[in-house]
């Protein structure tokens, strides 16, 4: 008993002795962060060996090292490529405790990166100045690349995305991976895109294709807004900024601003914008109805919990108000709308896994639109439809880094949901003094449930990625209505798409990189093409009815990307091929009788068996002397449905643009002319009432000066030359002669920013 008692002193001696030790160590570990050296963001997810020690850099770009003398840091990051430093750099950098790296001009994915803060990024395809963090609409700062065209159907509001000629859910659309919305009003006066808080988005990732599969769906593409990193600093403290900008077209007012808190364990900021606006003139002084007011506000809380935890909770409330739709039937009167959204991420050290995170999120709309403005000459009846639309869901998803490869898994659920009324109140005719209710969504719901993995092999100068995700869909309308169930008794369908991906990217020592990619993804149909009851939601006033049991359409689609760049040049060419299965579009049913008597007819969403796509996108960016740059952009895509023989519907004409900027005074003065060459459009669609669009050219130009580290301020004029045009993806105004809703006239805006970030 002699003998165990003091082996057991002995033993808690020696562990009073090792444990605080151990403790001691790692309390006076060094804190280095990686930032990216273009932006100064931090570097999530680089992993790290530097001894016996290794791990991953956490959310704020973290390492935590003990100093060892004559030992190499290595570090490898699927963005930034993998470099090491020496003994000597160790020493200097456990001094300023910061490590910065550019990106790898190699792009893994056929990626576009939009970035929405005021620096330059020589990796990003599109430098977004400040007055873009002031629009009301992120379809209108999407559209300033050459690659998306949109939709419109109003003059100011609600642009809809078209992305290598893929549209409306063909799309994925989220924020931060999973948030998505869905538009209440059936004619989309209100896309996913118009609820985003742009101001508050960091950067925009345009996947293209059906390669990068973890977000979502990506049937023809992902579009992924990445909100602004939280930051923790005992030294920030009160942070924020104002700006605001007026045009003259239009008399529109914007402003936005935040104000923030910001500690060593918390991250709090509340955040608002507001824009509002009157009808402009087009370039042939004709005024476009485009009236509208939009508020955007909300709130930011993260949170950390210990070193490698924090959570994040974002709650935000948008509205409209009393917004023109000249190409549609009815104006929007209201739209409210609340994003809600919790998310928690957690890192690992000395492990396999790496990271993991998780997020739940709810979004709600509820949308009215009205005739009551309407010039309607007779008027015939009131008509008034009130809707509204749910998205909630979640996402999780592990990140592991194996030898030679980095792994992700996880898996997402998402409910889509719709129901709205229209009701019509009849002024003349044989019905007039009645009023009819139309049950427009019918209380439709689509569930999906999926799982998706992507791994990325790194073999030196060559990369593999494999992307997989597979989804089980199910879709129901829970209040049919009669006439719907007469065409399509069963109204409930359940579906399986599998969709899978890969890639190989190859980077040359002479400046050259080239990528192949692969893909098949398989897209079942969206609330609309499922369950939409009568009503006029297509490009022509056909009256249009879902099909519940719709097949999946299935893209098989081949990317070639092909890259150079040199210390003052980036050049990269994309090509792209999609063969299209079970495509969906619409027909005109005659046997089906439309609801409106001035409706035509009737159109009924169907499959078409076989549809093609394919087109380019090229860009180059150079250096010149004497502070200046210029980039030189342009983007075609042609479709066809084999099927009819005839072009696919609302694909963008050929898209050319240039842009001469330079950089002075130590980069505070920063003037810039942009010039934009589209093509006529003459392959049309006559199945669905297409017409020839003209060829345009205009010509932007603006200059900013940023006075201080507080004061920035831009003085600009879009349209310089009063040029009358419009794209070939808007709408003609209602009830006049066949007029396309033209673009603004020449346009003066100025913009200032306070800034005491």
């Amino acid at each position: 008993m002699k003998k165990i008692y003091n082996t057991s002193v002995f033993r808690w001696m020696l562990l009073s002795i090792i444990l605080p030790a151990v403790s001691f160590a790692q309390e006076n570990k060094t804190s280095i962060k990686l930032l990216d050296a273009s932006n100064e963001s931090p570097i999530i997810g680089a992993t790290y060996q530097y001894g016996n020690e290794k791990g991953i850099s956490d959310a704020d770009g973290i390492i935590l090292l003990n100093y060892e003398e004559s030992e190499t840091l290595y570090l490898s990051h699927i963005s930034y490529g993998q470099w090491q430093l020496s003994a000597d750099h160790v020493k200097a950098v456990f001094e300023n405790k910061i490590i910065k790296r550019y990106a790898k001009p190699l792009s893994m994915q056929p990626v576009t990166i939009i970035g929405l803060k005021p620096h330059t990024n020589e990796n990003d395809k599109l430098n977004v100045s400040q007055p873009d963090r002031l629009a009301h609409d992120a379809g209108e700062v999407l559209c300033g690349t050459s690659a998306i065209s949109g939709i419109r159907k109003s003059g100011s509001y609600g642009l809809d995305p078209v992305l290598r000629g893929y549209k409306y859910d063909q799309l994925n659309i989220v924020i931060d991976g999973s948030q998505c919305a869905s538009a209440a009003c059936p004619n989309r006066m209100d896309p996913p895109t118009s609820q985003i808080s742009i101001n508050m988005t960091d950067h925009v990732e345009i996947m293209k294709g059906p390669h990068s599969l973890r977000y979502g769906s990506a049937f023809g593409g992902t579009l992924n807004f990445v909100s602004v990193t939280p930051t923790f600093s005992e030294d920030k403290g009160i942070y924020g900024r104002v700006s605001s900008t007026y045009e003259s077209n239009g008399d529109i007012v914007r402003g936005e601003g935040k104000l923030g808190l910001s500690r060593s364990a918390y991250d709090l900021n509340f955040f608002g914008s507001w824009s509002q606006g009157n009808d402009y003139t087009d370039g042939e002084g004709i005024s476009v109805p485009s009236a509208f007011l939009r508020g955007s506000f909300g709130s930011s809380l993260a949170v950390k919990l210990g070193e490698r935890q924090k959570v994040m909770l974002t709650a935000t409330r948008n509205l409209a108000r009393d917004t023109d739709f000249p190409a549609l039937p009815m104006d929007l009167r209201s739209d409210d709308t609340w994003l809600l959204n919790a998310r928690h991420e957690i890192s690992f050290t000395g492990k396999a896994l790496r990271s993991w995170s998780t997020s739940l999120y709810s979004t709600k709309v509820s949308h009215m639109m009205d005739n009551l403005d309407k010039q309607l000459d007779p008027r015939m009846m009131n008509a008034e439809t009130s809707a509204n639309t749910g998205n909630y869901g979640g996402r999780t998803e592990g990140f592991w880094v194996l030898n030679g490869g980095e792994l992700y898994i996880g898996g997402d659920f998402r409910l889509e949901q719709a129901e709205g009324t229209r009701t019509r109140e009849f002024l003349m005719g044989p019905m007039a003094g009645n009023v009819v209710v139309d049950n427009i969504w019918q209380n439709s719901r689509i569930n999906k449930t999926s799982a998706f993995s992507e791994y990325t092999l790194d073999l030196g100068s060559t990369s593999l990625v494999f992307s997989g995700r597979l989804e089980f869909n199910n879709a129901s309308a829970n209040d049919p209505a009669s006439e719907f169930v007469s065409i399509h008794p069963e109204t409930e369908a359940s579906q399986v798409n599998p969709s899978i991906s890969m890639g190989s990217v190859h980077q040359f020592k002479n400046g050259f990189n080239a990528g192949l990619w692969l893909g098949r993804a398989q897209r079942s149909g969206s609330l609309s093409e499922r369950y939409i009851n009568f009503l006029p939601v297509g490009q022509d006033p056909y009256e249009m009815v879902g099909t519940p049991d719709i097949k999946p359409e299935v893209n098989n689609q081949v990317d070639l990307n092909l890259g150079y760049k040199t210390h003052g040049a980036i050049i990269g060419l994309s090509l792209f091929t999609s063969f299209l299965k079970d495509y969906i579009s619409s027909e005109i049913d005659p046997s089906l009788t439309p609801k409106m008597p001035t409706s035509p007819g009737v159109r009924r969403y169907i499959n078409i068996d076989e549809a093609f796509m394919t087109g380019f996108e090229i860009s180059w960016d150079q250096k010149l002397l004497a502070g200046l740059n210029h980039k030189l952009s342009a983007a075609y895509t042609y479709g066809q449905n084999k099927v009819l023989d005839q072009p696919l519907p609302e694909i963008a004409p050929m898209d050319i643009r240039y842009a001469l900027s330079g950089s002075y005074v130590n980069g505070k003065l920063v003037p810039e002319v942009s010039l934009r060459y589209v093509l006529t459009q003459d392959r049309i669609s006559t199945e669905f009432g297409e017409t020839e669009t003209p060829s345009f050219t205009i010509v932007d130009a603006s200059i900013g000066y940023k006075a201080s580290k507080l004061l920035n301020a831009t003085l600009g004029v879009q349209n310089l030359f009063g040029t009358a045009y419009y794209e070939h993806l808007s709408r003609s105004v209602r009830g006049t002669s066949p007029r396309p809703i033209y673009a603004p006239g020449r346009n003066i805006f100025i913009s200032v920013l306070v800034n005491f970030e």
